[in-house]
């Protein structure tokens, strides 16, 4: 049978290796710089680079809370930031904005809604 993670619907495997954390969730210096840039507080920053490495590695935005727990304190060590900041989206629009911002900077063009 295919992994799951080979197939046209990826998703977050139950247990994250180390060497997967390595090489798919830990953000570029570029990427922070860019992060940091796009947001205003250490929760967007969060959220935004969890969204981020969450898409270029399954090419979808997954829900936040979907994201397993030890990909999120994987990047927000990498971020210096303390354990009290969640990623999470204050509002509907900045989820939206995020979105757009992540798929500008990978490149996804999504088609014109007429």
């Amino acid at each position: 049978m295919t992994a799951i993670d080979r197939t046209a619907y990826p998703r977050f495997k139950r247990v994250v290796p180390a060497r997967e954390l390595a090489e798919a969730f830990t953000p570029t210096v570029a990427e922070v710089a860019w992060a940091r840039e796009k947001t205003q507080n250490n929760q967007h920053l969060l959220a935004l680079v969890v969204w981020l490495k969450s898409y270029q590695r399954l090419g979808y935005f997954p829900k936040l809370d979907e994201v397993p727990a030890v990909v999120v304190e994987h990047v927000r060590g990498l971020l210096g930031l303390s354990g009290e900041v969640a990623a999470e989206h204050d509002a509907g629009r900045t989820a939206k904005w995020h979105r757009g911002l992540v798929r500008a900077l990978v490149g996804v063009k999504c088609p014109a809604i007429s």
